[in-house]
């Protein structure tokens, strides 16, 4: 295995330690199957966090002197895989059948060994398991990375769940879901790395943002310029918390909502009862001219800029919480349950607030006080928040940490 990857190398190349070697191309090398390669394997390349990390990790792998291969499904994301220097190998990879995972196996492994795949990545459960098999056929390091909390009420889902935990190395997204795949597994720290999810600080920049966009997005929605807007990102699912920010904008005082548009912006991905369900809620509050459900958004970092605040009022812990990430690198206060990832990405009361799960009241008070703040004080906020997101969560430190667990694994 070394010395297939040394061989890929020019004389002195190395793939570097710092943030800066995410996208620093290392080594100038003809592109070809006996070009050493990385397989990241996800089920689909649809909006997701670990969609977006596996677009990310692809143009840091192909950047990297490897080939950047990823066995999906496919979906939206695939003209962003390219254009990061990703090779798409459609595969059913959001199977869950038993006999397909051990199909997905076998085609995994002669794939492995065809293209001279030297590591593999898998990033959910299901394709997982195919992923174990084929590296252990292939003999090629195994990583797996634990992007949610997988809740288990039995024996048997408990089993399901610890592919994510049977790799040489264990990416855990945040301290939270290092001390949870701990409590739950009895996985050795020493397997474990807790690299937090990153964010493009190219592209949520508010420098980058032309004010154009901001104010379509704007009108898009149907807000005016005097509007105090309240964004709650995320795919439109019960978990999400969706329905408690309605119950909380219910709580709040009448006369404090004439100004107030509340945003509810996600794809549905089929769940037409539960958005039934949720105008059904805002009928019955008679929110109807306060709250919107909006679909996908293609550009987050405008949606953010036009919102006055961000909302993750998730009832279940949340491995890391992209959202809460991006709008702070925005520089918008943020207001999240307090569990979870958040804890990590937001600074209560400097950064933005947290609030106790599932709490309707707690969650109205705390948009009432951001509401009441001065226009300079929640600016000041939301500069806090970009500050402390720019430090310690950028998509450059999560990349260059991911290859530095690639290279411990690899030995070079």
């Amino acid at each position: 295995m070394d010395k297939h990857f040394q061989a890929a190398l020019p004389a002195g190349a190395e793939i570097g330690d710092g943030p800066a070697a995410c996208f620093s191309a290392i080594a100038v090398v003809n592109s070809s199957k006996d070009k050493p390669a990385i397989l990241q394997i996800v089920p689909q390349l649809d909006a997701g966090g670990a969609e977006r990390s596996t677009i990310d990790m692809a143009k840091a792998i192909a950047e990297a002197a490897f080939r950047s291969l990823v066995a999906s499904e496919g979906g939206r994301l695939e003209p962003q895989l390219a254009a990061a220097g990703g090779e798409l190998i459609r595969l059913p990879m959001n199977a869950k059948a038993p006999h397909t995972l051990l199909a997905n196996g076998l085609r995994l492994a002669e794939l492995v060994r065809r293209e001279n795949v030297q590591l593999v990545h898998a990033r959910s459960r299901a394709p997982a398991w195919s992923a174990l098999m084929a590296a252990r056929l292939a003999k090629v390091p195994l990583v797996t990375t634990y992007h949610g909390i997988y809740n288990a009420s039995n024996a048997l889902k408990r089993f399901y769940n610890s592919v994510m935990v049977r790799g040489d190395r264990v990416i855990a997204n945040s301290q939270w879901t290092a001390d949870h795949i701990v409590r739950e597994h009895g996985v050795a720290r020493n397997l474990i790395r807790v690299i937090p999810r990153g964010v493009d600080l190219m592209e949520f920049d508010t420098a980058r943002v032309d004010p154009k966009r901001t104010e379509s997005m704007r009108r898009q929605w149907g807000t005016g310029p005097a509007d105090f807007v309240v964004l709650l990102p995320g795919r439109l699912t019960r978990w999400k918390g969706q329905l408690v920010l309605l119950a909380a904008l219910a709580q709040m005082p009448p006369g404090s909502l004439h100004n107030v548009r509340a945003v509810l912006m996600g794809d549905a991905q089929g769940r037409d009862a539960y958005v039934q369900e949720l105008r059904a809620a805002i009928a019955a509050a008679n929110l109807d001219k306060v709250a919107l459900i909006v679909g996908h958004a293609t550009d987050m970092p405008a949606a953010y800029l036009a919102s006055d605040v961000v909302v993750s009022a998730s009832i279940e812990p949340e491995a890391f919480g992209r959202v809460a990430a991006e709008a702070g690198a925005m520089a918008r206060p943020m207001i999240a349950t307090d569990h979870g990832g958040a804890r990590e990405t937001i600074l209560p009361g400097v950064s933005g607030q947290l609030v106790r799960p599932r709490d309707a009241a707690a969650l109205a008070k705390a948009i009432g006080a951001v509401m009441e703040m001065s226009p300079s004080a929640r600016a000041e906020m939301g500069e806090e928040a970009r500050i402390y997101i720019r430090a310690h969560f950028s998509r450059d430190r999560m990349c260059a940490e991911t290859l530095a667990v690639y290279r411990e694994l690899l030995r070079v």
